[in-house]
C-alpha cells in the first residue's frame, strides 16, 4: 500500500509513468515502492515541487532542519529553492540521483524558464561520471580548477581576503555557526547560496532586511561575473547551462531588490 507522500509525488507528476519518466528510472520500480526511498526524496521534491516534509515526514518534519515553516511567501519559497538547486550543483559533483533530478526540470518562455529548459536539457547529454570529471576540472583541478569560486579571489585576487572576513561576521550576527568537516572558506558560491536560500525562505530568525543586506554585500558584486565566467569555462558542458541559470536569477534577483525600494 502506497503512503500518502508518495501518492502526493505521483498525482502531481501526472502518474506513475511520468513520475517515472521525470526521474529517468523504470516504471515498474515507481509501481513497486510503497514510499519513496530516502535517496530519492530531494529528486523527487525538485520534479514534482511537493515538499520534503509531505513527501516523506519521517525524515523532513515540517519546519525542522533544511525545511521552511509555514506561512512563507509562495514567491519567496520558489527563490529558496532556486538558491537551494545553485548551492547543490556547485557544492558538490553532480551524482546520478541530481542528473535525474535536472532532467526532469520544467521552463517557460521567461528567461529563467528557458535557463531551466537548458539545464535541463544538458543533464539529459552528460552521465554521472563525466559530470563529476567536469565539476573536477572546473573547480579542483589538479592544483586548482579553471574557476576560483570565492568571493574574495573573485574581489581581491587572493584567498583568504576582506570579503571572506565579512562573509564570517555578517554569518555570525546571524546567529549562523559553521558546519564541521566544512573544508571550503565560508566565502564559497555554494555557501552564499545556502545561506541565501535559508534567509529567503526564512529558516533563519532574522529581520526582514538581513536578506536583501546579504546579497548586496556578498553575492551581487562578484556573483554574476562568476557566473558568466562558468558560462564560457572551457570544460563548461552541464555547468555552462548552470552559469546561465545563476546569472539569470541573480539579474532578476537584483532587479527585485531594487523595485523594493
Amino acid at each position: 500500500m502506497r503512503d500518502e507522500g508518495l501518492d502526493l509525488a505521483i498525482r502531481a507528476a501526472g502518474g506513475v509513468g511520468a513520475l517515472a519518466r521525470t526521474l529517468g528510472i523504470s516504471q515498474p520500480s515507481v509501481s513497486n515502492w510503497s514510499r519513496i526511498p530516502a535517496e530519492r526524496v530531494l529528486a523527487v521534491e525538485t520534479a514534482t515541487g511537493v515538499s520534503r516534509s509531505l513527501l516523506r515526514p519521517d525524515l523532513y518534519p515540517q519546519g525542522g532542519a533544511g525545511e521552511p515553516e509555514g506561512g512563507v511567501d509562495e514567491i519567496d519559497l520558489l527563490r529558496a529553492r532556486e538558491y537551494d538547486l545553485l548551492a547543490h550543483l556547485l557544492g558538490k559533483a553532480p551524482t546520478a540521483d541530481t542528473l535525474d533530478a535536472l532532467r526532469g526540470l520544467k521552463g517557460d518562455s521567461s528567461p529563467l524558464g528557458m535557463a531551466h529548459l537548458q539545464l535541463a536539457d544538458a543533464a539529459a547529454r552528460i552521465g554521472p561520471e563525466a559530470a563529476s570529471r567536469e565539476y573536477f576540472d572546473l573547480f579542483i583541478g589538479l592544483g586548482r580548477g579553471e574557476l576560483l569560486p570565492y568571493a574574495s579571489f573573485y574581489l581581491t585576487g587572493f584567498l583568504h581576503e576582506r570579503p571572506l572576513a565579512a562573509v564570517r561576521a555578517d554569518l555570525k550576527s546571524l546567529g549562523l555557526e559553521r558546519e564541521g568537516g566544512l573544508k571550503d572558506p565560508e566565502d564559497h558560491i555554494a555557501i552564499l547560496c545556502d545561506v541565501m536560500a535559508g534567509l529567503a525562505g526564512r529558516r533563519f530568525d532574522t529581520e526582514d532586511s538581513a536578506e536583501r543586506g546579504f546579497f548586496e554585500r556578498h553575492l551581487e558584486p562578484w556573483a554574476p561575473r562568476f557566473f558568466a565566467d562558468l558560462e564560457i569555462a572551457p570544460s563548461s558542458r552541464l555547468y555552462r547551462a548552470v552559469g546561465a541559470v545563476g546569472r539569470t536569477f541573480l539579474e532578476i534577483e537584483a532587479e527585485a531588490f531594487e523595485i523594493g525600494d
